[in-house]
């Protein structure tokens, strides 16, 4: 259970600093932003099998990130680097979900508050904090229940990546991971249990 809560407060807050400031780049007016919003939301719409899959590639010890960082560094098997590894695959697999989420809160601001806020000599920081984040605060309350809810339930990233273990063998193990195996221990005990039919 210590695993699915570290999951969560660790994945959900990078998603959230990191979702608010794609909103941001999403909500600004440039040329090309309609392509840039639907790159940054191709990672969320891959399935979760296929993005394990993806990124066991990538942190094999032999594999792209390992060659790019010029270390050894066992991802999938090591204690603490299963755990990083799950974390990087979930932020960059849902990030785009919680981005979705805040552009929409964001697109409700009007243009004429920051303005207000300019002609009152407020530093771009200080609209952040006093216009941004309180007007976005109910869709940013949304995004993050959303979140805490899905990882709290996180089975399929950790299971394909590594093994539902890592490290001593528990590392990456989650409670969906502990209720699926107690199911299928349970499904083994009673066909273990079952009497042969007699012919």
């Amino acid at each position: 259970m210590g695993n699915t809560f570290f999951f969560t407060v660790v994945t959900v807050a990078f998603e959230t600093a990191i979702g608010v400031w794609m909103a941001i780049i999403m909500n600004r007016n440039f040329k090309g932003r309609a392509l840039v919003r639907a790159a940054i939301l191709v990672p969320w719409a891959i399935p979760t099998a296929v993005t394990a899959k993806l990124w066991y590639f990538i942190f094999d010890a032999n594999g792209v990130l390992n060659h790019v960082l010029g270390q050894q560094i066992l991802w999938t098997s090591g204690e603490w680097a299963s755990r990083w590894a799950v974390i990087i695959a979930d932020t960059w697999k849902t990030t785009p979900f919680m981005a979705l989420l805040i552009l929409a809160g964001l697109q409700l601001i009007p243009e004429e508050v920051y303005e207000a806020g300019k002609m009152d000599g407020a530093s771009t920081f200080q609209r952040f904090v006093l216009i941004t984040l309180p007007l976005i605060k109910p869709a940013l309350m949304v995004a993050i229940l959303f979140r805490v809810l899905d990882a709290l339930r996180m089975y399929d990233l950790p299971a394909i990546l590594t093994g539902g273990g890592g490290g001593s063998g528990n590392a990456t193990t989650t409670l969906s991971i502990l209720v699926v195996e107690q199911i299928r221990q349970g499904f083994n005990s009673a066909s273990a249990c079952r009497p042969s039919p007699s012919w």
